[in-house]
């Protein structure tokens, strides 16, 4: 890993003229980009020799995947782009399942991937790499993966593409785009080339359309429904809260954006959502939601009726195409808008109010009969390292991220990360070496079996990073088992052999921990977080405790993953 250096420019020397690999990193370094995650093949040496000697921080991981989760992480927890780079073939195809989550999560990514020069195409070389091999509308032009992506064939297009790459890189929504490097292209000769980045766009709509929905929520007594598209706005969302006395719920990808011990905080909805929730809203008889900043996807809603108001929805995304999508059947008044502006603007035009007056429901401690339960974790994780050490967490898809969502409160937003969208197993296990790298001490809640398809244990033992991997150990594949089971189903060989990953983790050159009473649970993650490198802290949990998993359980059934008589 280089070390930051104090110019933009990857230095040229008359006896090394400026290449096109070392125009891109300088204009990529003028654009923001400061890490870059990746592994080295032998067409995309010539583009790592440069790299090493830039300005940007590189980290090289031990699978392809695992540097796009690391890059989307990276790039939500320092709010700029992240550079990941590959090579050929398979180093591109393992990539593309990050590059969709980076898509989806709203990430700032340049994909950079070796790519077979022109005159060896056809010639059957190894890994050979381009349009003719490879789904080119897929990798090669923009589409579902990418905002932008080009196989670069002649230098002087470069600039083009950056210029494109700088304006992408200001949309708020989030910009993923891929650039092919064949092998000679990366080592050409090019002039150094200029170019310009633009803050994040962040659109206020017409008075004449915030008018109108602040007449719509002025009607009648409504709630706040706060998403990821929130999480810069959490100043403004309090202050409008506030102001009106709305209460407010949030996505899991929103904990925290209104601290979730504030007194107008009723509690989580979606996937691991909190049973309480709809229960009080319709106690509250609240005519309109105002959404900021969410979808309102099945992640988010389970797509339930009873968080649909009967006026239905005012809400508010950087996106039109989130309108109705979710609820085509409920009434939306779209406003493509910023979070934050337009919550302070609705402020602006509402009238004061007082909040309302409801009981959290009290919940009693869960305690095992022997075995440790996820829910004493959990408890434990709160009072260590949310309150105590005051680390970000991010966890990983599975019953990991359903017990946080219902059961972690997080005090403020960027403190708890989860990818429920398109929901990789291994994003998280790879994803928080670009949460450390940016953040400093970071921990992620992770799954047995996601620990074994992807981990980047090693790489963190490498670069020094202190991250630590607590693992929710039930030897299976909880989450599918008792997905099919609540399907009607049997389970369809979920049960894993035990693995320690103490010991896997000391193998790898990093400290194991391992838990097997609650009573060692805070004294074992206290040490966890005071080691200065990577850590694994193995968790031995009751397999069989239900998880809160009954509203995904109900959107599979709707979409007619019944069990057949």
């Amino acid at each position: 890993m280089n070390a930051p250096a104090p110019s933009s420019a990857v230095q040229a020397t008359a006896a090394q003229p400026s290449t096109v690999t070392d125009c891109l990193l300088a204009a990529l370094y003028d654009l923001g980009v400061r890490d870059a995650f990746g592994l080295v093949g032998g067409a995309i040496a010539p583009f790592c020799d440069r790299l090493s000697r830039s300005a940007i921080r590189d980290f090289q991981v031990r699978h392809e995947g695992g540097a796009l989760f690391a890059a989307v992480e990276a790039s939500l927890a320092a709010d700029r782009p992240v550079l990941a780079f590959v090579t050929t073939g398979p180093g591109l195809l393992n990539a593309l399942t990050g590059a969709m989550a980076a898509r989806w999560e709203g990430a700032r990514v340049l994909l950079v991937s070796g790519a077979t020069s022109g005159a060896q195409r056809g010639r059957w070389a190894v890994q050979e790499t381009g349009p003719a091999t490879l789904p080119a509308e897929a990798v090669y032009r923009p589409g579902a993966i990418f905002h932008d992506a080009t196989l670069l064939e002649a230098p002087e297009a470069l600039g083009g593409f950056l210029e494109r790459l700088a304006e992408g890189f200001s949309r708020p929504e989030g910009f993923v785009a891929h650039l092919g490097l064949p092998i000679a292209v990366q080592r050409a000769p090019l002039a150094p080339l200029s170019v310009r980045s633009q803050p994040v766009r962040r659109p206020l709509p017409a008075p004449a359309l915030l008018d109108r929905a602040a007449a719509a929520l002025a009607e009648g007594p409504f709630g706040i429904w706060v998403g990821h598209g929130a999480r810069a706005a959490a100043a403004e969302v309090r202050a409008l809260a506030e102001a009106v006395g709305a209460p407010v719920v949030c996505t899991p990808r929103g904990k925290g954006v209104l601290p979730e011990t504030h007194p107008l905080f009723l509690g989580v909805t979606g996937c691991g959502g909190q049973d309480h929730v709809e229960p009080v809203l319709a106690g509250l008889g609240l005519r309109r939601m105002l959404v900021l900043g969410s979808k309102l996807g099945e992640f988010s809603s389970c797509w339930s009726p009873a968080l649909a108001p009967p006026a239905g929805f005012v809400h508010v995304d950087v996106d039109p195409a989130a309108f109705g999508a979710a609820y085509p059947e409920v009434p939306t008044l779209g406003v493509v808008g910023d979070a934050g502006r337009v919550a302070l603007a609705l402020r602006e035009r509402l009238a004061e109010g007082a909040g309302p007056t409801w009981v959290r429901p009290a919940v009693a401690p869960a305690v095992g009969a022997g075995t440790l339960l996820p829910q004493e974790l959990l408890a434990a994780v709160q009072e260590v390292v949310v309150e105590g050490a005051g680390a970000p967490v991010l966890a990983e898809s599975g019953n990991a991220f359903l017990w946080a969502n219902n059961l972690l409160r997080m005090p403020a937003p960027g403190r708890y990360r989860v990818s429920g969208l398109w929901g990789s197993m291994g994003h998280t296990t790879s994803g928080i070496l670009g949460l450390a790298a940016v953040r400093g001490r970071a921990v992620a809640l992770v799954g047995d079996g996601a620990m074994l398809m992807m981990n980047e244990v090693s790489t963190a033992v490498q670069y020094g990073l202190p991250a630590v991997w607590i693992v929710l150990n039930d030897a299976r594949m909880g989450i599918v088992e008792k997905g099919m089971a609540g399907l009607g189903l049997r389970p369809y060989q979920t049960d894993l052999p035990r693995t320690d990953f103490a010991a896997m983790a000391v193998a790898m050159g990093a400290r194991g921990l391992r838990v097997r009473l609650a009573s060692e649970l805070r004294a074992v993650l206290a040490e966890a977080m005071s080691v200065p490198g990577p850590v694994v802290v193995d968790v031995e949990i009751d397999p069989d405790e239900p998880s809160p998993f009954a509203r995904r359980v109900s959107t599979l059934h709707a979409m007619g993953a019944r069990a057949s008589a």
